[in-house]
């Protein structure tokens, strides 16, 4: 059996300082965001020496592409997209537990603290870690988001068509994340977080369903039906 040499680092402490690096840089990032983030201040909270990110991760954007892949784990495993027994819920169910674990991901306070407010910069403020962010978290639950959008819409709208009615639905939960600094100027006695939860899954579900059951549908030329437009009343004279 081979002896460590007493110099050797045990393997335990690489991964007590890689974990410890992983953790005070996901506070820098969610603070100053990657560009101001300095690798300086991430070693002294982690305790570790400014080399341990160049053994851990390579570079500065080495530690941030893991710290995003983490912290997409973490939340994703808290909050997992697919419910248990998804496959005996209807398109309808589906889509509200969709709403509600998506609104749980971005709002619950301990969550936005870091990732909540990582993922704010990233999209403001994108680097190359969005494609890996993308390939390994966001696509798959956009394509679960798009598969209950076929099975309410049916087969015959185009592709192009599904994905805008998806997007809107996201679109409603990302505003209650980007737009608490509005909302809060707006309307102080209205929160817009994770105390609403609830009353804000259950209206961004039946808004969307109600606009979905009177969506117009594609007939067989593949052409898109439109809604009877309302006739304006005239101006008066």
């Amino acid at each position: 059996m081979a002896t460590r040499r007493p110099t050797e680092t045990p393997p335990e402490a690489h991964a007590a300082t890689r974990q410890a690096l992983l953790s005070a840089a996901a506070d820098v990032f969610a603070e100053c965001g990657f560009r101001n983030a300095t690798i300086r201040d991430i070693c002294r909270r982690a305790g570790a020496n400014v080399a341990a990110i160049n053994y851990h991760f390579g570079d500065k954007a080495g530690l941030y592409s893991e710290v995003l892949a983490e912290q997409s784990r973490v939340v994703r495993e808290r909050f997992p997209a697919r419910p248990a027994g998804a496959e005996s819920l209807s398109p309808e169910q589906q889509l509200a537990a969709f709403v509600r674990t998506f609104l749980q991901r971005v709002l619950s306070p301990d969550v936005h603290a870091r990732h909540g407010r990582i993922m704010t910069r990233e999209m403001v403020d994108p680097t190359d870690a969005l494609d890996r962010l993308v390939k390994e978290a966001i696509r798959p639950d956009a394509e679960r988001l798009m598969a209950i959008m076929r099975a309410m819409l049916g087969p015959d709208l185009p592709a192009s068509t599904i994905r805008l009615c998806g997007m809107s639905v996201v679109g409603q939960i990302l505003f209650y994340c980007h737009c608490q600094p509005v909302i809060r100027r707006l309307f102080p006695d209205l929160p817009a977080d994770a105390s609403r939860l609830d009353e804000l899954a259950e209206h961004i579900t039946r808004f969307s369903l109600a606009a979905l059951k009177h969506y117009p549908l594609a007939p067989a030329d593949g052409r898109t039906t439109r809604l009877p437009r309302k006739r304006s009343s005239p101006a008066p004279a």
